[in-house]
């Protein structure tokens, strides 16, 4: 049976709906959709949203490799370090994204703290297809720890302890045990991180630049068409749209196929 609400929390909830799904309608009514195809095979269209394809996947696999044991390691944090850890790993989601890409550049940079000691050795992070990768990472992956760590707090961690009792060393309760009862976290917050690396822009321009092939990912190329060219900005907004909506409904629909 369906729990009921209040009568004014549905009212506050329709409008709440409208304020985010008209404006995407909106945009979707302006799309000249017979265009479409042919705004789309553009090079400069094309090489961007193969671009975004290509540092989204890598940033969504870097997420979840670095991600995984950020959060892991945060849920096991006690007193003061809980607050420090969860700083740490949460401040690159609320800070505006030119901050965070002004922060790498200064870090990352070929005059930034770490940059200098690596252009010694010959490597160059900075305006480079990497540099979108490492953009994307620091803005998403806080996305996947919050997701995974809130999750970790909140199972049963007696499945573990008694793992451990009968014999099975840290790695192997970590394979066979944690992570298997963390899919649906992991899941989601793979998907929040790759829904917003995709669609990273600030960070993006301000450490890697934009520059056609390398580094001009698809909101770069909405931005720069938005001025030029409307009915392009259009075609690849839209395209971003479904894009994010996929990660978001496979996710929804993986996660209840689990659950059914």
């Amino acid at each position: 049976m369906t729990r009921p609400v209040p009568r004014w929390i549905g009212v506050l909830a329709v409008i709440g709906g409208l304020l985010l799904g008209v404006p995407l309608l909106g945009l979707l009514v302006r799309v000249p959709w017979s265009q479409v195809p042919v705004l789309l095979a553009g090079s400069a269209a094309r090489d961007a949203l193969v671009l975004s394809l290509q540092t989204c996947l890598a940033s969504t696999l870097l997420s979840l490799v670095l991600g995984l044991p950020v959060a892991l390691v945060l849920s096991r944090l006690r007193g003061h370090w809980v607050a420090v850890g969860r700083v740490v790993a949460t401040v690159p989601m609320v800070l505006p994204p030119v901050v965070a890409g002004l922060a790498l550049l200064v870090t990352l940079g070929r005059r930034g703290l770490v940059g200098q000691v690596l252009s010694l050795g010959g490597i160059e992070i900075g305006f480079t297809t990497a540099a979108v990768v490492i953009a994307q990472t620091f803005v998403a992956m806080p996305f996947l720890v919050v997701a995974v760590e809130g999750a970790l707090r909140s199972i049963d961690g007696d499945a573990e302890l008694m793992a451990a009792t009968l014999g099975a060393g840290p790695s192997r309760v970590l394979w066979q045990v944690t992570l298997p009862a963390l899919r649906p976290a992991i899941v989601s917050g793979a998907s929040l991180a790759a829904a917003r690396a995709l669609g990273e822009f600030g960070a993006t321009i301000t450490f890697a630049g934009s520059l056609q092939g390398t580094t001009r990912t698809l909101p770069l190329e909405i931005y720069l068409q938005r001025e030029v060219d409307t009915d392009t900005a259009l075609a690849l907004a839209a395209v971003l749209i479904a894009l994010a909506a996929l990660l978001v409904l496979g996710t929804t629909l993986l996660n209840r196929g689990r659950t059914a």
